[in-house]
């Protein structure tokens, strides 16, 4: 007998992110008030239109890559677009990127965008605090090896680096990249995410 079509279905998004990510995994996607992953058929950008669509990110925090002993987290950004990126400093992709998400940072901040990185898997804290400070990476991350502030994030396929998930004012789930960016790709979302009207509740 064959596999089942479920089976085949995995191996071909398996197959596809491997030509685009430094390893592979499932696919993401928002169900109603509550955000959650399953697979959308091998897709590698996801959006989430129009808002209502959008499930909310948990309180994803951890401690900052270049200020040892100190958190940070989405509750230091109430009101801003967030742009959470999973990299890490062995990841040939995401060296390539981060200039890149820079740039869009330096185009975008002053309207209301925060990036926030999530360095995983280095051990050696020296290896990724060296990379941002020799590309003058301006924007913080979160120092998490093992992963662990990814837990919340339920069903995130964890093992996909690099990997973007881009959050609305209002903290909801609207984009998300399982594949590499250049300023091309990520400008224009964040933009529009900006120009959104504000979500009652949420600070300017």
């Amino acid at each position: 007998m064959g596999r089942p079509p479920l089976r085949w279905a995995a191996f071909g998004v398996a197959a596809l992110l491997t030509l685009t990510a430094c390893s592979t995994g499932a696919d993401a996607v928002s169900q109603g008030s509550t955000f959650s992953f399953v697979s959308p058929g091998g897709k590698t950008k996801i959006f989430y239109d129009p808002p209502a669509t959008r499930g909310p990110a948990p309180d994803l925090a951890g401690e900052d890559l270049l200020r040892q002993g100190t958190q940070i987290g989405l509750r230091d950004y109430p009101g801003k677009v967030v742009v959470l990126n999973i990299w890490g400093s062995w990841c040939g992709p995401c060296r390539a990127e981060m200039p890149e998400l820079q740039r869009v940072y330096d185009h975008t901040k002053a309207s209301g965008v925060q990036l926030l990185g999530i360095d995983v898997r280095d051990d050696v804290r020296s290896a990724p605090v060296d990379f941002v400070r020799y590309i003058g990476v301006t924007y913080p991350s979160i120092y998490d090896p093992p992963g662990r502030s990814l837990l919340s994030l339920k069903g995130y396929p964890r093992n996909i680096v690099p990997s973007t998930i881009v959050l609305d004012r209002a903290h909801r789930v609207s984009a998300i990249f399982l594949m590499p960016l250049l300023d091309s790709d990520l400008e224009p979302v964040v933009r529009r995410l900006a120009a959104e009207p504000p979500v009652a509740g949420t600070a300017p």
